[in-house]
């Protein structure tokens, strides 16, 4: 998962950038960059690292221009060098540079493609270099000295055509402006809004509109998908629908855990989807467990919050807050190997005792992906004295890898795979586990916006909406995640083979 922005401002817009990126934060902590524009030359500065590390004084103030992007990232399938930090740039035509949220699910035939037919030269493991140097090749192609509006659109409808998976793209053309756009899914969030200012109009693009709302810009609407938003250096606005097919399907697991609760994605408030998730588990409760003697909700923060709240609320039992967070930790989940991740839970939460003690008590989570987090933490519950342990997710189980941006594990380290529910609660050492119901998730997302007729559920029932993922592909994804090749890959300069790409 990453976070990216684009401003087209009447000032200098690397303060307002890196404010960007501090709110998106949470979408990505592996690393940081922004690259603007000034006089049809860019200035980029990016590295491994938080936003705050990344960018000293004296770096920022080199970071010149009215126009320019930024990226927060973590590492998918490739690696976690700084070789692949974000934004990318090519030198022809025109200078571009480019950042990117998702994933591409084609790329070992992209790959070929551009080193074959178009000449193209790849230095990383990224996808995100690939959708650049295609976004490249199909806008040289025009054979132009000087390019329009409709140039750039009918290179993006290029992109559609030849790409796969998910993508929400932000490019800027050096001296020319900033181009945003989303696959024909809309799996990845992405909105644009507007403020008016004495000079005229400035315009921005992100994954949540809260980074919008943070800098003053009134937002306008999410960037439909396949659609495109091309903002011209001058701030002249022009948006076209550059796929001919679209299937609305966005990712169900933005609502669950990534995104901020205060953000709208389509028009779905990410808060109240996350009380409707926690009245439909408290729901399955009074239906599946009527004589229930929980005691007390006790949310493990900070994504749970929400829907332990709400939960709590209709069961009609005490709430309360039982674990205090060190936020100077990163998610533990996306940490590579697992003895980093059990070190981490650890110094992550501390149990309140008093809370505890003597209590049955209904530990809430997001979601359960390698059941190490949710093992610890019942442990601890323990520890604090708790009479007995219960563990709901507002998420159903995930038993299958995703495909389209989120880094999670290998398929044989998800807790829930080959598992039944109460399988999973053993393992994780919980009295009782309760997981929500897919359609009732589904039904807790999609009430916010009955326009949306589908989401990609995929890491719960292994549906993926792009019709082509195979065992094969799912294997080859298997062997990069798991944590012996994670761990591999944290020692490895990451050099790509020219030879592996024809």
């Amino acid at each position: 998962m990453c976070g990216i922005a684009g401003i087209v401002s009447h000032q200098n817009v690397n303060q307002e950038l890196y404010d960007a990126l501090t709110v998106l934060q949470h979408r990505g902590q592996d690393a940081a960059g922004i690259v603007t524009c000034e006089k049809g030359r860019f200035y980029l500065r990016k590295d491994n690292g938080l936003t705050r590390d990344v960018f000293s004084n004296e770096q920022m103030m080199k970071l010149k221009g009215s126009m320019g992007i930024a990226h927060v990232r973590y590492p998918t399938a490739g690696c976690s060098s700084s070789a692949e930090a974000q934004p990318f740039y090519v030198n022809s035509p025109y200078g571009i540079t480019l950042a990117h949220n998702g994933n591409l699910t084609n790329i070992k035939e992209l790959k070929k493609q551009l080193f074959v037919d178009d000449q193209r030269h790849i230095n990383t493991d990224s996808d995100s270099e690939i959708l650049l140097n295609i976004f490249a090749h199909e806008l040289q192609q025009l054979g132009k000295l000087r390019i329009d509006a409709n140039d750039v659109f009918q290179a993006v409808s290029a992109v559609h055509r030849r790409c796969r998976g998910a993508y929400a793209v932000v490019i800027m053309i050096a001296g020319f402006g900033v181009l945003a756009f989303r696959d024909p899914h809309g799996i990845r969030p992405m909105v644009f809004g507007e403020r008016k200012t004495d000079k005229g109009s400035d315009f921005m693009v992100a994954s949540e509109n809260v980074a919008l709302s943070v800098l003053g810009f009134e937002l306008t609407r999410d960037i439909e998908p396949g659609e495109a938003v091309f903002i011209e250096a001058t701030g002249k606005l022009h948006t076209k629908q550059c796929s001919d097919v679209v299937d609305h399907c966005p990712c169900i697991f933005e609502y669950v855990y990534f995104a901020r609760p205060d953000s709208i994605i389509d028009d779905i408030s990410v808060y109240k989807a996350r009380l409707r998730m926690g009245e439909k588990l408290a729901d399955k409760v009074l239906r599946e467990w009527q004589d229930h003697d929980i005691d007390v909700v006790i949310p493990i923060p900070d994504t749970s919050r929400t829907s332990a709240l709400q939960m709590a609320n209709r069961l009609g039992v005490k709430f309360r807050e039982g674990f205090m967070k060190n936020r100077y930790i990163g998610r533990t989940f996306i940490m590579p190997g697992q003895k980093m991740r059990k070190k981490s839970v650890k110094q992550k939460l501390n149990a309140i005792d008093l809370e505890f003690e003597g209590k049955n008590v209904l530990l809430v989570d997001d979601s359960v992906v390698r059941g190490t987090t949710s093992e610890q933490i019942i442990q601890m519950a323990r520890d604090a004295g708790a009479n007995k342990v219960y563990f709901a997710s507002a998420a159903p189980p995930v038993r299958y890898p995703n495909v389209y941006g989120i880094d999670m594990p290998a398929v044989e380290e998800l807790i829930a795979h080959n598992r039944t529910e109460e399988e999973v609660g053993e393992a994780i050492g919980a009295d009782k586990m309760i997981y929500q119901n897919l359609n009732d998730l589904i039904d807790a997302v999609q009430k916010g916006n009955s326009k949306v007729k589908h989401f990609d559920t995929s890491c719960f029932n292994r549906e993926y909406i792009t019709g082509d993922i195979d065992d094969a592909y799912l294997d080859r994804i298997n062997k990069l995640r798991n944590d012996d090749a994670q761990s591999e890959r944290s020692s490895d300069k990451c050099i790509i083979d020219i030879q592996n790409t024809v």
